[in-house]
């Protein structure tokens, strides 16, 4: 004999709407899980190539101060002035960071925060 519960349900046809909701519930997940890989991985390459871009700029800059030191300590002709100035030209917004930091931090937080939210509307 079968139960109350189980002919109620067979009788308001609720298995095939019980079954369909199960079925929307877990392709919604595999969805969910889907688009949160696609997302993982646009921003894995995205890192990547940023990172590979900061190495070489970073490569460039070395080399280009080093280079004009050195063009520096020909024309100036001492062994070390050029040094010193490109060394100088560094030290100047390492130092307006570190007196501003601050202010410059909020301004940054603020932009990505508006940007995030632009994003999400």
């Amino acid at each position: 004999m079968e139960s109350f519960k189980d002919t109620i349900v067979k009788f308001l046809r609720l298995d095939n709407l019980v079954s369909n909701l199960t079925g929307y519930v877990e392709t919604q997940v595999k969805l969910a899980k889907l688009e949160v890989r696609d997302e993982i991985s646009k921003v894995l390459a995205r890192g990547l190539v940023i990172g590979t871009a900061l190495l070489f700029a970073f490569l460039f800059v070395v080399f280009f101060s080093i280079g004009l030191a050195h063009y520096l300590n020909a024309f100036w002709g001492h062994p070390y002035l050029g040094y010193w100035f490109i060394a100088a030209i560094y030290a100047v917004p390492c130092l307006v960071f570190l007196l501003f930091h601050k202010p410059i931090s909020k301004a940054i937080e603020k932009y990505f925060a508006n940007h995030i939210k632009n994003k999400n509307n």
